[in-house]
């Protein structure tokens, strides 16, 4: 099918996807048909065969290639599922792969270049812009750069042993270490810990002075005298 608007891009999806026949001397072609032992009038005929992988690798579409050449879809399957359809299969494959690529690549393109769209505001056709479909952009990102774009990525387990683990761990701790430095340093701390210091010397010497008092009390109650040498 050929575009004849005026502008080719206002054609269709379906022009836009559809491509020109293979060439007769198409690799594409030179599967070996499916043999018939006794050809009917409404057989599936080799010329028949290759005029169906022709269409289907112009069109993509397997009902569409099964009526140009006037075959039911039953028929078409029923003849891929024969013995020694070995190579028709395989051309078929082949024909759906070369619609799929077009597919992709019709995609590509609009995902790239956008879509113009008319504008109608009020019932009022205002002119056109062009818009970008992001949900297809992210499609392709997603799965031409997973790695980069939330593919699915195998990554190395991060745990103890890991060297990035291990530098992280010496790194917090050293940072808390520093911190708790800086804690017990503050003013506020310093002031504190004299504080607490002076009253545990007070502490002890007035507890030295008490038990130097009862050593000589009991001295002298012993008759003794002072527990010192003269």
């Amino acid at each position: 099918m050929t575009n004849t608007r005026a502008t080719p891009r206002q054609a269709t999806s379906a022009v836009a996807h559809r491509a020109a026949p293979p060439a007769p001397d198409d690799p594409l072609l030179a599967f070996t048909p499916v043999p018939h032992k006794a050809p009917r009038r409404n057989s599936i005929t080799a010329d028949l065969q290759r005029d169906f992988i022709a269409h289907l690798a112009a069109t993509g579409i397997v009902s569409q290639a099964a009526r140009h050449i006037g075959k039911s879809l039953e028929a078409i399957y029923k003849l891929r599922s024969r013995p020694g359809a070995e190579g028709f299969r395989e051309a078929w494959d082949a024909a759906v792969d070369r619609g799929v690529a077009r597919l992709e690549d019709g995609a590509l393109a609009r995902a790239i270049a956008g879509e113009e769209r008319m504008v109608v505001s009020s019932g009022k056709f205002m002119g056109t812009e062009v818009r970008h479909n992001e949900a297809l952009v992210m499609f392709f990102l997603r799965n031409r750069l997973p790695a980069r774009y939330g593919g699915k990525v195998e990554v190395e387990a991060f745990e103890p042993g890991h060297p990035d683990y291990d530098a992280l761990v010496e790194r917090l701790r050293a940072e808390w270490e520093e911190e708790k430095y800086q804690e017990r340093h503050t003013p506020e701390n310093r002031a504190a810990n004299e504080a607490f210091f002076a009253e545990l010397k007070a502490r002890w010497r007035a507890d030295w002075e008490a038990e130097a008092c009862a050593n000589a009390t009991a001295a002298r109650v012993l008759g003794g005298g002072p527990l010192t040498s003269e």
